[in-house]
């Protein structure tokens, strides 16, 4: 793709993905053609030869990408589009290399990344993405891309999972939810695991209330998954008890081996 072509391409691709509602089949289809033209022009990983220019719009490709990806459920995507852009954000922000402009959007995709750790129990690896971000500890508080991954996971590590689902509606970004929503079904599971081992039975509007579900519809779509017994005319659900493992015992065997050691003591003693 000719520099000029990349520049075309690159304004089709910012206007599809601003556009309301945004054309996703273009979207995806810029973002292919412009990642093989990066890679040719070598702004997919650069090496400081490229233009300020060039590498402007070669991250904001990548950062269009990140985000399509949240959109497009498509998770390893973003992975790959974050670990593209951690060259852009890391190396090109001091000498030798070219100094880029502070990226708008830079934020929101760490804070989603961070997110992104918090649904995979990546608490570790959560807390070292943290540390290692170039602002200060008063900033980060203050940067509400960030702060709102951080109160994620206070949340669940005190168990707060009421107030993780009332961060959903409090989210800084609207691919914020997507992850919100994973981590709630991970939450929901969780409580299911709890219920079923704590009770025979619940009532439907309890249930309902313990799992965070705003609808019956979205309930006994997850009973049916569980296996669990809904009864709408008594307006209850029986959960589903796993058979208790039946332990063979050797009896003849045991009581043989005991006697024989027992005629092994006898002689020795």
């Amino acid at each position: 793709m000719a520099p000029t072509q990349f520049v075309s391409a690159y304004k089709q691709l910012q206007q599809a993905f601003s556009a309301r509602p945004s054309d996703p089949k273009k979207c995806a289809s810029l973002l292919a053609s412009l990642k093989i033209a990066l890679s040719e022009l070598g702004l997919l990983v650069p090496m400081g030869e490229a233009s300020l220019e060039d590498m402007v719009m070669a991250r904001d490709v990548l950062e269009i990408g990140a985000f399509f990806s949240i959109r497009s459920r498509d998770i390893p995507s973003f992975d790959r589009y974050y670990s593209q852009l951690q060259t852009y954000y890391n190396d090109y922000k001091c000498v030798p290399y070219t100094v880029l402009p502070p990226s708008p959007r830079e934020y929101p995709i760490r804070g989603l990344y961070l997110i992104r750790l918090l649904t995979q129990n990546r608490i570790a690896d959560f807390h070292t993405t943290l540390e290692s971000l170039p602002l200060a500890a008063d900033s980060l508080t203050a940067n509400p891309y960030i702060q709102h991954p951080v109160n994620l996971e206070r949340w669940l590590m005190e168990g707060s999972y009421s107030k993780v689902w009332k961060a959903r509606e409090e989210a800084p970004a609207e691919e914020y939810r997507f992850f919100v929503d994973s981590l709630m079904e991970t939450i929901r599971n969780e409580i299911a695991s709890c219920e079923e081992a704590a009770y025979e039975s619940l009532p439907l509007k309890d249930a309902g209330t313990l799992l965070f579900f705003t609808s019956q519809s979205e309930l006994l779509s997850f009973a049916k998954q569980r296996g669990w017994q809904v009864n709408l005319t008594a307006g209850t659900i029986t959960f589903a008890k796993k058979g208790e493992e039946k332990i063979e015992i050797p009896k003849e065997k045991l009581i043989a081996a005991n006697l024989a050691l027992a005629r092994e003591l006898e002689q020795i003693v």
